[in-house]
């Protein structure tokens, strides 16, 4: 594809043509930068006549990078309006996550070769582009038209920067400009790297303004007492010795992903078990800064450490106990150290299992939930569980309303459910329907959906049952969406973990659900090694869904790997549109039916056998080696 047709487009397009057809390395005509991305892409075996290329649907369109660069993009947006060029910004992987286009005839083509938000043009996907090398070299380039390895990019011509954050010097992303090939196409390099260079000076700004309410936060928590804490931001740890001495980088990255998944549910508290096996007690609180989330604020109490009722709420030890020791030292400190023991024990205790009938698993996180809703049950505590969908929630109230004794189950209502819709005749009189009074518990699904008009009627019938004994609770997927009216409803509150993150409970909830299915139902040694490589967005529910589907269709007396769905058999972790998931779909059952022969399953579909590797590796997919 020659658009301007000079004589070094022929030049560069014959050198590409020559390096696919044999092992030569391209001639020095080619750029070097190009031709080491050539390299990179015929060892890859990326295809030269299609783009395929993952896409994410789901993403977070409020990131600091878009937000960053939306006033950058807004202004180039005015300036290209009516030209033949287009200004894209991904992140540090290669995902697009902003794209404006200057006229419909260039955005109908990006379209057409998934140059747009939400799919992935790095160069193991795309080959050489300038986005992908940019992120690749860490450094700007221009791709000129027959220089991109992929014929369907040829008619375009890109130029890249990496932005990087200058507190950190780390990549966060890239800054593309595309146009047609044309007689400007050489003059792109400087207007992408001023607009990187712009980016790079917002998220600057943003960055200190959380450096500082980062640092503000922290100095207020550590201003008196000893006990561990830390701050963590995007691209700032802060850390007290008593913190720093016990902590490693892998903990920060697993302390940060509890901290996001908690929210800011009132006087929540969450179990972390860290690398080197040791389990840590948090207390999380968000930061926020002009420039919006700066990180968390994050409390600890470690398990062979001093137990928290020990300590102030401050984190300094108790004034009480402290007055005692200076004027009774003997006794004093005798009871000192028996309430260290007995603290000590209890912080023991709760990292055990704690099974509620009809659910399993021990890892510390369900643990610890487990026994705070036992506890809330038991003292008829209202509760708030909060967690994602499918992961148990409604479950763990049942079990533990039934280990208080009571004889009926917990009356149901669901904000979602289209009954509930009339503010007036809707929920709120569901809920003053509801049986009330001792033994008896209400679980309030999808709180966050209750309307501003229903708040006030539904916080009444609320706290009308629980008056009467009831035991109330309410689930949602994160804490911070209660409605207000709803908040002082519930006097504590417990994350649910995801299944992705108690993986080592998969084969306990496996027999446990299997028991459910049926009798003598059980799988193959090979099934639970492909289970435990899925991230399972729906937890529980659509584990349990897969195994009932599995067991259903199975053809002998256990669950093999040709019975699970081919998804399970896909490794990549994005979201595939109903189109690919479908040519997935079809790929793996024919590699199944063939035993894993991709010549069988090549010809079995009509392609060739380097379509079938080049499918494999675009959707991830790793079937397991059979004996």
């Amino acid at each position: 594809m020659l658009s301007d047709g000079t004589a070094r487009d022929r030049d560069i397009a014959r050198a590409r043509l020559q390096f696919l057809e044999n092992e030569d390395p391209p001639p020095t005509i080619v750029p070097e930068g190009i031709r080491n991305s050539w390299r990179r892409c015929k060892y890859l075996g990326i295809g030269t006549d299609e783009v395929v290329v993952p896409y994410q649907p789901d993403y977070d369109r409020e990131s600091r990078l878009v937000r960053a660069a939306a006033p950058i993009m807004d202004r180039l947006e005015r300036a290209l309006a009516g030209s033949d060029a287009c200004v894209i910004v991904t992140d540090r992987e290669g995902w697009v996550r902003d794209r404006r286009v200057g006229e419909k005839r260039l955005s109908a083509h990006l379209d057409r070769v998934h140059l747009a938000p939400g799919f992935n043009y790095a160069e193991q996907f795309v080959g050489t582009n300038g986005i992908g090398v940019a992120l690749e070299e860490r450094r700007p380039n221009v791709v000129l038209g027959t220089e991109h390895f992929n014929e369907r990019l040829q008619n375009v011509s890109c130029a890249a920067a990496p932005i990087r954050n200058s507190v950190t010097g780390r990549l966060a992303g890239a800054m593309n400009l595309t146009c047609w090939n044309g007689p400007s196409r050489t003059l792109m390099a400087a207007l992408v790297q001023e607009a990187a260079a712009d980016i790079e000076r917002v998220l600057y700004e943003s960055s200190s303004s959380h450096q500082r309410a980062l640092l503000e936060a922290f100095q207020q928590a550590t201003h008196y007492g000893d006990r561990p804490v830390l701050c963590l931001g995007q691209d700032l740890v802060l850390a007290n010795s008593a913190a720093s001495a016990r902590l490693t980088g892998d903990d920060h990255r697993l302390l940060h992903r509890a901290a996001d998944e908690l929210g800011h549910a009132p006087r929540s508290r969450k179990e972390v078990q860290l690398t080197g096996g040791t389990t840590v007690l948090m207390r999380c609180r968000r930061v926020d800064s002009p420039a919006g989330a700066a990180g968390y604020l994050l409390e600890l109490a470690f398990t062979d450490g001093p137990s928290d009722r020990d300590r102030s709420p401050s984190g300094t030890r108790s004034r009480t106990g402290a007055r005692s020791g200076s004027g009774a030292r003997s006794g004093s400190g005798a009871r000192s150290g028996s309430a260290a023991r007995s603290g000590s024990r209890a912080e023991r205790d709760a990292t055990r299992p704690w099974p509620l009938p009809g659910l399993a698993g021990t890892d510390p996180a369900w643990n610890t939930v487990s026994r705070t809703v036992s506890r809330c049950a038991r003292d008829r505590t209202p509760l708030l569980l909060h967690g994602e969908t499918g992961t148990g929630k409604s479950a763990l109230a049942r079990a533990a309303h039934a280990l208080t004794g009571a004889a009926s189950a917990p009356l149901v209502v669901d904000a979602l459910d289209p009954q509930a819709a009339d503010a007036v005749a809707g929920l709120p009189a569901v809920l003053r329907a509801a049986p009330a009074g001792p033994g008896r518990a209400l679980v309030l699904r999808n709180v966050d959906a209750v309307t501003p008009e229903q708040g006030p009627a539904v916080a009444r019938a609320l706290e009308a049952a629980a008056a009467q004994g009831t035991w109330i609770v309410g689930t949602l997927h994160r804490a911070p969406g209660v409605p207000e009216p709803l908040r002082r409803c519930f006097v504590e509150a417990a994350a649910v973990p995801a299944l992705r993150h108690r993986l080592a409970d998969l084969p306990a909830l496996v027999d446990c659900l299997l028991r459910r299915i049926g009798a003598g139902v059980e799988c193959a040694p090979e099934v639970l090694p492909l289970l435990r490589r899925h991230d399972w967005p729906g937890n529980v529910r659509q584990l349990n869904d897969v195994l009932g589907q599995a067991a259903a269709g199975r053809r002998t007396y256990r669950i093999e790997l040709r019975d699970l769905p081919p998804f399970l058999h896909s490794a990549g972790s994005r979201r595939l549109s109903a189109w690919e998931a479908s040519e997935r779909d079809t790929l793996v059952q024919a590699l199944l039916e063939t035993d894993g022969n991709k010549l069988l399953a090549a010809q079995r579909l009509g392609i060739s056998r380097t379509t079938i590797y080049r499918k494999m590796r675009a959707y991830g997919i790793t079937l397991p080696t059979r004996p």
